[in-house]
Parts: structure tokens; sequence; C-alpha cells
């Protein structure tokens, strides 16, 4: 098949590589649509310790096939299927699996290799963590599912709730997608951001009530603070762009008895200086949400289905599979949302 795999820091290649044979359990998958994302854009700028761990290596993540063949022990799934899979399922017995931190599981196995023409799914995630599409939904739509359930549960565990004033500063796709579930939720929301595509979106795709563009105004907390009921800071603050300067912005937006929500992770061995009186004497809830869970993936799938959240509307362009480099290099240079890939184009 073809496909891109990754070699190195900025070195990924598109060329012919081996269909890996199927174990018992897993099931191969004709990719029909892939999406870029923000996390393929730093592992193709410097590598990634969790995600590559051979080299070369398969590489994306999101995506949304039909089943072309299945092994011994697949009673879920059968060849034909239109199916969207998630890139990792729990192992439901380890320590964390057995307090229901699905997300914290020690066993997750990262799955990558949606740039290309096929991927092979683990058992696991075919068990667990694969979803047959809805006939009417479009395989481009559904393979929003993964960055999706990633939000749906960090928006259930910040507990945002109808009337409350929500700020997101960074409104990447993941930031837009916490504006729009948010205002689901019934909160109003005021976001930041620089990208004057990106805040064209905050609009069009997410409704917004209020954008602040950090390029005419670059510290915003005022601007959020008389946002808020009677300007005494933000009920929520989500911080979705990963740098300590922009953790230390959204501490101070929020007010005596809200909630911090850094979403944004931050370059291993970072460090911040949060006010410890305001933390503690002001009770503010800080918290951090990594990853999805099976229920957070069906979740999104909803979403999606339902037509609530319009993911159509991130997605910049659609590529061939030999474009992905050059969508790794849009992304850098702040030209894109989200491309979509297709194999097939």
């Amino acid at each position: 098949m073809k496909a891109v795999l990754f070699y190195g820091p900025q070195d990924i290649r598109y060329e012919n590589t081996m269909i890996k044979p199927l174990s018992e359990g897993e099931i191969l998958v004709k990719i029909e649509s892939a999406l870029t994302c923000g996390t393929d854009v730093k592992t193709f700028r410097r590598g990634h310790p969790v995600l590559i761990k051979d080299i070369p290596s398969g590489f994306g993540h999101e995506f949304a096939g039909v089943v072309e063949k299945i092994s011994n022990g697949v009673s879920n799934i059968k060849v034909g299927d239109r199916v969207v899979c998630a890139n990792s399922a729990p192992c439901g017995e380890c320590f964390y699996c057995k307090r229901k931190e699905y997300n914290l599981c020690e066993n997750l196995n990262l799955l990558n290799g949606a740039y290309a023409e096929y991927i092979v799914v683990p058992a696991r995630i075919v068990e667990k963590n694969t979803l047959i599409i809805p006939d009417e939904l479009p395989f481009y739509k559904a393979a929003f599912c993964e960055p999706l359930a990633n939000v749906v549960h960090g928006a259930e565990r910040t507990n945002i709730k109808a009337g409350q004033t929500v700020g997101v500063i960074g409104i990447g796709p993941i930031g837009l997608m916490f504006a729009r579930v948010a205002k689901l939720k019934g909160a109003k929301v005021i976001v930041a951001g620089r990208n004057s595509e990106k805040l064209r979106l905050a609009k069009d795709f997410a409704h917004v009530d209020e954008i602040v563009d950090l390029k005419k105004y670059p510290n915003p907390e005022k601007i959020f603070k008389d946002f808020s009921d009677e300007k005494k800071g933000l009920d929520v603050v989500i911080e979705c762009v990963g740098l300590p300067e922009i953790w230390e912005l959204a501490f101070s937006c929020v007010r005596k008895g809200g909630t911090v929500h850094f979403f944004g992770g931050c370059k291993s061995g970072s460090t911040v200086n949060l006010d410890t009186t305001k933390m503690h004497y002001g009770d503010v809830k800080i918290l951090s949400v990594f990853h999805h869970t099976p229920e957070f993936f069906r979740q999104a799938l909803d979403l999606i289905a339902t037509g609530k959240v319009e993911v159509e509307k991130l997605i910049t362009d659609t590529l061939p599979l030999e474009k992905v480099q050059y969508a790794m290099e849009q992304h850098i240079m702040g030209n894109a949302i989200k491309f979509l890939i297709k194999p097939n184009l």
C-alpha cells in the first residue's frame, strides 16, 4: 500500500510499504478520510516519545473508513462496515482502569498510521473503541470523533453549566470545539486568538458571544473580566495553547470560586507561577484533562451525527495522501485549521 511514514523530525516519506498481517481480533480498514492534527504537527517538528516507538512509524491518527478484512475472534464488526476507530482503548485491568479512570490506562498503546491507504486496527480498539458510522454520515465528518471526544471529556470534567461565562484562550481546532461544546451547554462564551480565519470560525462554527483579537489586544484580561457577570472574572477559563505564560494568563482571568482548565500541554519541564493566595483563599479549582474514553468517543459521534457540531466547517482543504508534508508545513505557517486527507483522491 501507499503510506506516509515517519522517519524522524521533519522527515516523513510517501512510499510503498507492506500491510501487516492480521493477528487475532484485528481488522483491516480501507481509509476513506483522515485528518491532520496539532499533535501530528508537533510530532512532525520534533518527534514524540509516546506516539513514535519505532522508526519508520505509521503517521496520523484521526480516520474513518470501510472494513476490508477481519481476523478470527472479531464478532462486533463485519467486512463492509463503515467505521470510525479511536486511536486507543483502555485495557480494563490496570490500576487506573479498575478505578474507571480509563483515559489514564497504563496500556493505551496509541495507534498511528492514518495517513495511508489501509490501517490495521488492534484487537482492543476493535472490541472497545470502534463504532459503526450511520449510513448518512460522511466519512470525513466521522473522522472528527477522536479530537471531539477529547473536548467532550474535558467539558464534562470542567462541569460547564448553562448561564456560566466561559473563556477559551487559543482557538485552534480544539479551542474552537471547546467553545462550541460550551455554547451547547448553554454558557456565554468569549474566546481569544490571533489567526483571522480562526477568529472567523469562532463566530461561524462555535457561535461564540464575543471575540478578542490578540493582535490588537495582547493582554485580554480586562476584556475577559468585563465580559463576566459583575466584572468579577470568568466562571470557567479553558487554556488551549500549551504555553506557561498563557496558563498564567488564564489563571488571572478566573473569578473566586471559578474553574481553570489547563488543556494545552506545555513542553516537558515547564513551570508556571500562580498566585497561591488567589488559588487558596479564592477557592479556585484547577484541573487538566487528558485524552478520552470509549464513553466520550461515542458521545462525540452522536454530536457529529446529529449536526450539533458542524465539524465540516473546520476543514481548510482536501488533499491527496502524497501532500501530507505540504499539510504539515501549512500548519506550521499558520495557514490551516485541519486538512482532510483522502488516500483515494
